[in-house]
């Protein structure tokens, strides 16, 4: 990230982060609660590609850790990987013009990055995420993320630099093209 993007970056992280910590974990549908910092990750990668989506998943995992009971870095490592594969969604030049791709995105990595934690944390030694609740998760996770994907890609235009007067949703400037 270049010298202006790390602040406006970090302060979309904290934002979202507390969000996370406060708001959305009071929001409980079938004993599930939704999942901001893996769709900021996902977002990420949309907008900044898949180095961005690697830093940003990164960093929010490692922050959110910070407050879980689960292993160490899990939710870093999770947010990497969806942050990259967003992020390489976006490199291979997948048609973005449908107003469906980042929802669609959003809801799929996000179904993705649910699932990664829970079959990861049963590895690491927490038999109690891959439970019946599951499918509840990653319902949830994935409609809300799927619904707020526009905002969270707009927040990382922002954090990226990368506002311009079209769509939010068109991913990551090429050389040249910022203003």
């Amino acid at each position: 990230m270049r010298g202006k993007e790390a602040p406006r970056a970090l302060l979309v992280l904290l934002v979202v982060l507390v969000l996370q910590l406060t708001v959305v974990l009071d929001i409980r549908i079938g004993g599930a609660h939704p999942d901001l910092i893996l769709g900021l990750a996902i977002a990420a990668g949309l907008a900044g590609g898949t180095e961005r989506g690697a830093i940003v998943g990164f960093l929010s995992g490692l922050a959110l850790d910070l407050f879980l009971t689960t292993p160490f870095g899990l939710s870093a490592l999770v947010g990497t990987g969806v942050g990259v594969a967003a992020g390489q969604l976006v490199a291979a030049g997948v048609d973005r013009t449908n107003w469906l791709f980042v929802p669609g995105v959003a809801a799929l990595g996000s179904a993705i990055g649910v699932i990664m934690f829970a079959v990861l944390g049963a590895v690491l030694g927490q038999p109690d995420t891959l439970t019946v609740g599951l499918g509840a998760a990653v319902g949830v996770v994935t409609v809300v993320n799927g619904v707020l994907g526009y905002l969270l890609v707009r927040a990382c235009n922002w954090a990226f630099g990368q506002e311009r007067s079209g769509s939010a949703w068109q991913g990551p400037l090429v050389a040249g093209d910022r203003h």
